[in-house]
C-alpha cells in the first residue's frame, strides 16, 4: 500500500486495513466483490469472463453537514445533511436530518456536496500517460469492425490519469472506450476510479458493457487511405448493415459456433450491450438512429455530437443522449460547425446533456467544462439552474451508461460516490476537497498521505502532483 499513497506514507491504521482491501481485491470472487461493493449492484454469474473482482475500500460512517447539496438529480439543498455508512447512502435532508451516534461529522459549511463527477467518455488506461507509441492500445485499427476486442484488455492501471482524475476533477467512475478509427470499435468497460493492480480490481460491478461505434471522417479516412472500404460515408453505412445482418442471423441460430465479435453484436441486439456512438453532423446521428430502428438496437448515447442542436427535438425523442465537450470546435471539417451553446440548446430542448472528456486534461476539470457550457447558454438567454448542469456530469452520464440505479445522484441506497468542494463546484477558483467512493475517503486536500501516486510514477519528477 506505499505505492497508493505519497512517500510520507498513511498512518499505520489506514495502512492495515487498506492493505487488507488490496489483498481481497486480488482474491475476491465476482461475486464477493459485488455484494461487498454495493447492495443493489446485481451480481454477475460466475461463468462470466473478466467478471469484477472490485472490493470497496473500507470507510467510516460519515456525515457531511451544513453544505450546499447538489443532489445530481436536479435538487439544492442549503445547509445540508448527507449521512453514508457501509458504503452506500443512507439519507439526505436539510439541517433538520438528525446525525446518528457513530458517525463522523463534517463540517462543510461555505462549501458544496456532489454525487461524485461521472466521465462517459475516457481513454485512460488505454491511451495512457505518458504519451508514447508503445502506449497507444485504444484503436485496433485492422478492420473497420472489430466488436469482439474489449478495452478492458488494453488498460493500464498505473496510468497517473487516473490519480490526477480523482484528485483534480472529483472523478469516481469513468467510461473507457475504444478509439474511433473503426465503425464498431469494440467493448467499453466501465471502472471504479480506485487504485488497483488489475484492471478487474477497478471494474465497476453490475456495470453493463457497451459498444463503441463511430460514424463520419474517421473511419472513411482509416480505411480509404489503405484502399479499402469504407472510404464514403455510405460506405460507412453499407458495412455496419452489412455487419448487423450477419449479426441477426447469428442471433437466431439455435447453438451457433462461438464468434466473439458475434457474441457483442448479439448482446447489443438483446438490449443487454449499449452503444456508444462517436459522431459529429447532425444528418449523420439521424441516419444513425434509422439505422437503429432498422436492426432493432438503441443508441444509449451520440458522443461529441457538435451538431446535437440541430436535431435536439430528434434526440428527445428517441431518447438518446449527447456527449459533448463545452466548446471543441473546428479541428476538422465534421467539426466546423459546432457552436459553444450546444449543450444549453440541446437542454433546452428536453433532451439530455452529457460533459464528457476525451482527453487526459480535461478530465480534471469537468466541473469547469460544464460551467463554460452553462454560461454559453446565459449569453443567449438560456438560464439554466446549477443544480441541473451538475447532472451533466453526474447523473446524466450513469443514465447513459446504464449505472443509474447504482450511481449518479445522492440518494438512499446508492453508492456513496461523493465529492466535498471547497467552493461552488461552477467556479474556475474550487477544486475537490475530499472525495470518497463507495463510503471509503480515497482522496484529501489537507492529507499529504491521502494523495494517490501510481507505481509508475515513484521516484519520477512530478510524483503526485495536484494543482
Amino acid at each position: 500500500m506505499d505505492r497508493f499513497f505519497n512517500r510520507g506514507g498513511p498512518t499505520a491504521a489506514f495502512v492495515s486495513i487498506a492493505s487488507l482491501a488490496l489483498a481481497g481485491c486480488a482474491a475476491a470472487s465476482a461475486s464477493d466483490g459485488m455484494d461487498s461493493a454495493s447492495a443493489s449492484a446485481p451480481v454477475a454469474a460466475q461463468d462470466e469472463p473478466y467478471a469484477s473482482t472490485y472490493e470497496r475500500y473500507p470507510g467510516v460512517p460519515t456525515a457531511l453537514i451544513g453544505a450546499t447539496i447538489y443532489d445530481g438529480a436536479g435538487g439544492r439543498i442549503e445547509n445540508g445533511v448527507v449521512l453514508f455508512a457501509e458504503g452506500e447512502v443512507v439519507a439526505i435532508g436539510d439541517a433538520s436530518l438528525a446525525v446518528p451516534d457513530g458517525y463522523t461529522v463534517i463540517d462543510g459549511t461555505g462549501r458544496f456536496v456532489t454525487p461524485g463527477i461521472i466521465d462517459i467518455h475516457s481513454h485512460l488506461g488505454d491511451y495512457p500517460t505518458p504519451s508514447v507509441p508503445a502506449h497507444s492500445d485504444g484503436n485496433e485499427a485492422t478492420s473497420p469492425t472489430t466488436p469482439e476486442v474489449w478495452a478492458e484488455h488494453s488498460v493500464w492501471p498505473q496510468d497517473p490519469g487516473f490519480s490526477r482524475a480523482l484528485a483534480n476533477g472529483g472523478i469516481t467512475s469513468l467510461q473507457i472506450l475504444p478509439g474511433s478509427a473503426n465503425l464498431m470499435g469494440g467493448r467499453s468497460v466501465t471502472l471504479k476510479n480506485v487504485y488497483s493492480r488489475t484492471v478487474q480490481g477497478m471494474k465497476f460491478p453490475g456495470a453493463p458493457y457497451s459498444m463503441k461505434m463511430a460514424c463520419g471522417e474517421n473511419p472513411k479516412r482509416v480505411y480509404g487511405s489503405r484502399g479499402r472500404m469504407p472510404s464514403t460515408r455510405m460506405g460507412n453505412f453499407a458495412v455496419n448493415r452489412e455487419t448487423w445482418l450477419e449479426a441477426q442471423a447469428y442471433a437466431e441460430e439455435e447453438d451457433p459456433d462461438r464468434d466473439l465479435a458475434m457474441e457483442t453484436l448479439a448482446g447489443v441486439l438483446a438490449g443487454e450491450i449499449l452503444i456508444q456512438n462517436h459522431c459529429y453532423r447532425a444528418d449523420e446521428m439521424a441516419l444513425v438512429m434509422d439505422m437503429a430502428d432498422e436492426f432493432g438496437y438503441q443508441v444509449s448515447a451520440f458522443h461529441h455530437a457538435v451538431e446535437s442542436y440541430k436535431i435536439a427535438d430528434l434526440l428527445r425523442e428517441n431518447d438518446v443522449c449527447s456527449a459533448v465537450w463545452a466548446d471543441w470546435y473546428g479541428f476538422k471539417m465534421e467539426a466546423y460547425d459546432a457552436i459553444p451553446e450546444n449543450a444549453a440548446m440541446i437542454h433546452n430542448a428536453g433532451a439530455c446533456v452529457v460533459i464528457h472528456s476525451d482527453n487526459e486534461n480535461d478530465i480534471q476539470r469537468l466541473n469547469q467544462e460544464a460551467a463554460k457550457a452553462q454560461a454559453d447558454g446565459r449569453r443567449m438567454g438560456i438560464d439554466i439552474p446549477d443544480a441541473d448542469v451538475i447532472s451533466w456530469i453526474t447523473l446524466n452520464a450513469a443514465r447513459a451508461m446504464g449505472i443509474d440505479h447504482m450511481t449518479g445522484s445522492l440518494e438512499p441506497g446508492k453508492m456513496a460516490d461523493v465529492v466535498l468542494w471547497n467552493g461552488d463546484p461552477l467556479s474556475v477558483y474550487t477544486r475537490p476537497q475530499m472525495v470518497w467512493i463507495d463510503g471509503a475517503l480515497m482522496y484529501d486536500m489537507d492529507n499529504p498521505m491521502l494523495r494517490p501516486v501510481s507505481d509508475f510514477e515513484l521516484g519520477q519528477p512530478g510524483e503526485g502532483d495536484v494543482k
